[in-house]
This record gives structure tokens, sequence and C-alpha cells, in this order.
């Protein structure tokens, strides 16, 4: 078929635009699927604080257009995207939302300045190859304390970092220590065919950050004390599962009110 694009509302303030029959996205053509309802319950339960959301991995911005929406609180947001094609779409959803969002072409890792290359089949699957230079194609990294320090991301109002970025989850976090010590919490995926728990093991044993998973039984966020807990909610080995983890009292408290469906 020619190329098309398929427009969803997913609120009064949201529009999302993505290509006709994407494998990966038309499922929120599913009236009765809530794409990673955790960070939504969270989101929601947060809607009348004012923090950055910061989407790393953006994809097509799907979590940049909803923080930013009315219905979320109208939130400041960057989208951090390192893959070119996907660029496009994240513009155009930007585009169709009034610009509200800022978007940025960058792979984040755990120093600014070095150089990646972007390879993969499927959108949602991207990954990144380090290069020893600068090469046609390539695309540069940045890291979180790095954009800080550029004034692309405000330390001192409250953050939550999503970190979607497919296998350098550890290293994007090692780039982040300044702006994780203070007023921030951050999402990060555990793949479930990871049996290590490598991400939240580093969490544990590298941070002082206090921990969360959300059980989807009882449909609140419960505190991770120890790795087993993590073990018992990988149900499926090639579904992503988020961990949230903070040393911010406030968003402690954010996510421990938050549930679903909401309240």
């Amino acid at each position: 078929m020619a190329p098309r694009e398929l427009l969803v509302r997913l609120n009064e303030d949201a529009l999302f635009a993505m290509p006709f029959c994407d494998a990966y996205w038309s499922r929120l053509l599913n009236c009765s699927y809530h794409y990673e309802q955790e960070i939504e319950a969270l989101l929601r339960v947060a809607r009348h604080d004012r923090y950055t959301f910061v989407d790393c991995g953006a994809n097509f911005g799907y979590w940049s257009i909803l923080a930013s929406s009315r219905a979320f609180g109208v939130q400041q947001a960057i989208a951090i995207e390192a893959s070119g094609p996907n660029l496009g779409q994240l513009k155009r959803n930007a585009e169709l939302n009034g610009n509200r969002f800022r978007y940025l072409h960058a792979a984040l890792a755990g120093r600014s300045g070095d150089f990646v290359r972007i390879h993969g089949a499927r959108h949602e699957k991207f990954a990144t190859v380090p290069l020893a230079r600068a090469e046609p194609g390539c695309v540069e990294t940045v890291s979180l304390d790095g954009l800080a320090e550029a004034g692309l991301i405000d330390a001192s109002v409250p953050l939550v970092i999503k970190l979607d970025v497919e296998g350098v989850e550890i290293e994007a976090l090692r780039g982040a220590r300044g702006l994780l010590a203070g007023d921030c919490l951050v999402i990060c995926e555990e793949h479930g065919s990871d049996k290590t728990h490598a991400v939240s093991r580093y969490l544990a044993e590298q941070t002082s950050l206090e921990r969360f998973i959300f059980d989807e039984d009882n449909g609140v966020f419960m505190q991770l004390d120890q790795l087993k807990g993590l073990a018992r909610m990988k149900k499926h080995s090639w579904v992503g599962y988020n961990v949230f983890a903070t040393s911010s009292e406030h968003w402690s408290k954010r996510l421990l009110s938050a549930s679903w469906p909401p309240k």
C-alpha cells in the first residue's frame, strides 16, 4: 500500500500521528488497551505538579505529547531520539500539537560528544553501535548531566526522566548522577528476557535511589526492596517492564498514591 498517515486522538488536547498499519503503535486503535498504564497512572496523579518531562528514546513522542497536554498539567517536555526516521515522525507530532514540546536528535550515553551508528529493522527496537570517530549518518551522544550543563534541562525544577534507550540505560544513568541527586524521578525499562535484572541491580548496588514497581494485579505501586520481586513481575520474556527510582520524598509519595484505573 502507498504510505499513509493515521491520526489518533489520545485526548481532547493530544494528537498522535503514525504510519498506517504500524505494527507497534496500531494497538492504540484498541479502545480497551492502555499503553504503559503505570506511567499514565503516575502522570495523572502528578498533573497538578510542575515538572519537566525528559523523554529519552522518545520514538514518535507519545509520552511527550501526553505530558504536555492539558489533561496531564501542560508540563514542559523535551523528547530525545537517536533515529533519523523516528525524528521525522517526532517532529510531525510536535507540529500537530502546536510545538508545545521540544525535541532533540541525539543518542543518550554516559557522556556527551561521542558518536554512534543506529541500526535495526524495527523503529521501536533500534540499537546503537559505538564509533571511534564521526562518520556519515552517525549521531552524536549526549549525557543527561551534559544537557543540564548546556542549559537544555533545568536542574532547578523537578524532573521525570523516562529512559527507554534499548540497552543503554545503565550508561545513561551513569551520565545522570547530578540530576538523580535532585528532585528527580527516573523510569527505566527492564527487559523481560533479562534474568539478571541488570538495570535494577545497578540501581540497587550503585545508587541510593529507592526503587518501585507497578503491581498489575492490584493496580498500585510497591517498593522494590529485593530483586526477586522483579522476577515475579516479569511474566513475559518479550515485554519491557518499567522500574521507577528516586531519592525524592515527593516523588515517592506520588508513586504510592497512584493507581490504575485512576481514582
